[in-house]
């Protein structure tokens, strides 16, 4: 993989959308840009370059991840959502929701944290955000594009990339937090570590085939059809192609 010319691929990607976001008939600040699409599709780094873009612009942007929403893992337990997280009944809808007006009405909001690496909220901590402080959020999650979620942005982009693709992502992602785990008791993946990788490798392909996949075609990728932008990428996270669809 030519990183560096994935980077100016997704860097120039993101320069296009941030012009869209500037040319919004509404006038109002903040802008709230959705960033949607499957597990390891790579939301996060087209958020972080869409943040990028925009501050290259002189407009100040911030990343809210959706997952700072996911219902505490002890209360997805008791409600027997567990082996459902990431899906939309997951998170607290109604709190994101509320979040993302606030935002638009230029308030500052407190939000909790979530870790990847312990695999849930971090007790006691809480992020604040000004949204009078701020031109730009990119709102990114698996969920990002669900109705009551996009119903309060002005604009969106759907990553896409194809399955195959998507798992192989996964898996690297999921065997390097394996290995990280040996060095950290808190980590999530700690009690994977000692584990051959070949049952690693099949604790990750359950994962994604029970679960990821599952969200994927039932809830995900539906959302796909609303988006202002879908970004599609290569199997070498390349940008293919980006399409306005509205």
């Amino acid at each position: 993989m030519d990183e560096r010319r994935v980077g100016r691929d997704t860097a120039a990607a993101a320069r296009t959308i941030v012009t869209d976001l500037r040319e919004r008939p509404t006038g109002a600040t903040p802008v709230l840009l959705g960033v949607a699409g499957g597990v390891a599709a790579g939301k996060s780094t087209v958020a972080a370059a869409v943040v990028e873009a925009a501050s290259a612009d002189g407009l100040r942007a911030e990343i809210m991840a959706t997952d700072a929403f996911l219902l505490p893992n002890a209360e997805l337990e008791r409600l027997g959502l567990s082996m459902r997280k990431g899906f939309p009944e997951s998170y607290d809808v109604a709190a994101l929701s509320s979040t993302l007006r606030q935002l638009q009405a230029s308030k500052v909001v407190v939000t909790p944290v979530y870790s990847h690496l312990t695999y849930d909220r971090v007790p006691g901590e809480e992020r604040r955000l000004d949204g009078a402080g701020v031109d730009v959020v990119v709102v990114e999650g698996v969920n990002a594009l669900q109705p009551a979620v996009a119903a309060e942005q002005d604009r969106s982009v759907y990553v896409d990339a194809a399955e195959a693709d998507a798992w192989c992502w996964f898996l690297e992602r999921f065997l390097r937090l394996c290995e990280e785990g040996r060095d950290d008791p808190t980590s999530f993946y700690a009690p994977l570590a000692p584990m051959a990788v070949e049952d690693q490798r099949a604790v990750a392909d359950a994962a994604w085939a029970g679960i990821n996949l599952v969200n994927l075609h039932e809830h995900i990728r539906p959302t796909r059809e609303s988006a202002t932008w879908v970004l599609a990428k290569g199997p070498d996270h390349s940008v293919r192609s980006l399409d306005r669809r509205r």
